[in-house]
């Protein structure tokens, strides 16, 4: 079933495994060195360079963007690269992660806890989701280039509820199909 949905996401217990969604709104870009840093940053009592509470983080380490262009090519990456931050980042109120992979059984029994929800993008296809992005700033930690965490506003920006707050996993109901 086609959803549109808008963010802040706050209320994630209609989607379900295997929906298509489309985001409309304000998402942040981390992958594994802004991820890191995060952790560290909590590790010493810091705050994080943005509210996790409500929002969604996309595993995502942008190309440069060309001339006239607002970003380059915008894929996701493998989101199990980042499965050791998230229970954390969870805990704090993270509702959702967009990426590409399977996760761990600690961030799926973390996002049912939390009722978060996990989203896969399609790999492969970063030049037709930078589409989508309809804004992008440097928010944190600029000294890691493309790792460094972005706010994107995006509109329509397609994606697959790949695991539910329910922990419904689209990737092992695909197995046992197969």
């Amino acid at each position: 079933m086609d959803k549109y949905i808008k963010t802040p996401l706050l209320n994630i217990n209609n989607l379900e495994a295997g929906d298509y969604v489309y985001i409309t709104g304000v998402i942040y870009s981390a992958r594994d060195a802004a991820h890191k840093r995060m952790y560290e940053a909590l590790m010493s009592g810091e705050d994080l360079p943005f509210s996790i509470k409500d929002n969604i983080i996309y595993y995502m380490g942008p190309s440069p963007a060309r001339k006239d262009q607002i970003i380059g090519s915008a894929g996701p990456t493998t989101a199990s690269r980042m499965d050791k931050y998230t229970p954390r980042l969870l805990d704090m109120g993270l509702s959702g992660m967009i990426g590409k992979g399977t996760r761990g059984s600690e961030v799926i029994e973390s996002m049912i806890k939390n009722k978060a929800v996990y989203f896969a993008a399609t790999g492969g296809a970063g030049a037709l989701l930078s589409k989508c992005i309809k804004e992008s700033k440097v928010i944190a930690y600029d000294d890691l280039g493309t790792e460094a965490i972005h706010e994107l506003y995006v509109e329509n920006f397609p994606l697959i509820v790949a695991i539910d707050s329910k922990g419904k996993n689209l990737y092992e109901l695909h197995a046992q199909i197969s």
